[in-house]
């Protein structure tokens, strides 16, 4: 609701030049909060967690009106990371608990079908609402819809069998706690991936304006319907033809589209470039992880799950700040800056067709010794 206001609202402020920061602070506590969400979420239960992350989703927009500082804002942003730093970890994990092995890929398309929902009409309701009354009730309504889901979350029982308490040394991350070894390539596919998404949270705010448009949430409203209409099938399809060649065809819809993106000189064009990369985000988001779910070990389920959203949060965090820096409030630099993101999608597609080469390979090696 609330991101794609919030760099005029930093410019308002007199911080335009922290403009990157926005989504790479947000990310970057997300992030950092990972190991520990994905350690609490395999010991004191997946229910705990998602209540905690969405109580700071709550607390946060109730405080962006009164710390109006620049130093302020960028304190909250990095305070409101940790809302997802734990409760999208939480809940892949029980997603994953619940649905049978050749069915993840359509349940993590549900799953990530319902978070579109949230994000297509988030932006264009949260636009209205800053037109037509302020941005402090924009915050405020952020929090209460926030709020409405510890209604659904009360109700669920918990998939965690062999629970403990709550105490202090739970925080205690070591190193082997951070990373799943077992999902780091769809984690490292995943984080080239949602590089350029860094990039769209950050940019196009400024380039909907730039090209005449009032509404600066409609560029997210089409890419998510878009999305919205595939993830489901997409999941179905990783289920029945695999990962790895449903994920191709991801990835080449996504570099089409931003190379579209970053060349589109009206309204018109950019809307067709948003839904074109909504597509490829659709296809991508549920099959990267109903692989990892693939890879992972019961026991360590929720360490997994942090494994592959702390790439998604590395890559957009780190896809915000490049991507911002090329731009430097430049439009000229607009196609420059998302061709350069679609490079990088280019780049996780060669990492697929290596590992699909090496797996090839492999198989005919057996073969042959046989």
């Amino acid at each position: 609701m609330i991101i794609p206001e919030l760099p005029a609202y930093i410019d308002s402020m007199g911080g335009g030049e922290y403009k990157g920061l926005i989504i790479a602070l947000f990310t970057l506590a997300a992030g950092l909060s990972r190991p520990v969400s994905g350690k609490l979420t395999d010991t004191i239960g997946r229910v705990p967690i998602m209540i905690y992350g969405v109580f700071v989703c709550i607390a946060v927009g109730f405080l962006y009106p009164v710390l109006s500082s620049v130093a302020g804002f960028l304190f909250l942003r990095f305070v409101h990371g940790m809302s997802t730093g734990f409760k999208p970890t939480a809940t892949s994990a029980f997603i994953a608990d619940v649905v049978p092995a050749n069915r993840r890929g359509e349940a993590m398309g549900i799953m990530s079908l319902f978070g579109s929902l949230g994000m297509a009409s988030g932006p264009a309701v949260g636009s209205v609402i800053a037109l037509e009354y302020s941005l402090n009730v924009l915050f405020y309504t952020s929090s209460f819809v926030a709020l409405l889901s510890i209604l659904v979350l009360i109700g669920m029982k918990e998939t965690l069998k062999e629970k403990q308490p709550f105490s202090f040394k739970l925080l205690n991350i070591k190193r082997e706690e951070v990373i799943e070894p077992k999902v780091f390539l769809p984690a490292l596919v995943l984080m080239f991936a949602v590089f350029s998404f860094g990039a769209v949270l950050t940019i196009i705010p400024d380039f909907s304006v730039h090209l005449g448009m009032e509404n600066k949430g409609l560029f997210y409203t089409y890419f998510t319907l878009a999305s919205i209409t595939v993830r489901v099938l997409a999941g179905k399809a990783s289920d029945r033809f695999g990962r790895i060649p449903v994920l191709k065809i991801g990835l080449l819809i996504l570099i089409i589209a931003l190379f579209l993106i970053g060349f589109s000189s009206s309204p018109n064009e950019l809307m067709i470039a948003s839904f074109i990369y909504g597509l490829g985000v659709g296809i991508n988001s549920p099959t990267i992880f109903a692989w990892a779910v693939d890879l992972s070990d019961d026991r360590y389920r929720g360490r997994a799950m942090s494994t592959v959203y702390i790439a998604l949060e590395v890559g957009i965090g780190v896809g915000s700040v490049i991507s911002s820096w090329i731009y430097n409030n430049d439009n000229t630099m607009l196609p420059i800056t998302f061709s350069v993101n679609a490079c990088i999608g280019i780049l996780a597609l060669i990492v697929l067709q290596v590992k699909s080469g090496k797996r090839k390979l492999k198989a005919s090696t057996v073969q042959m010794k046989h």
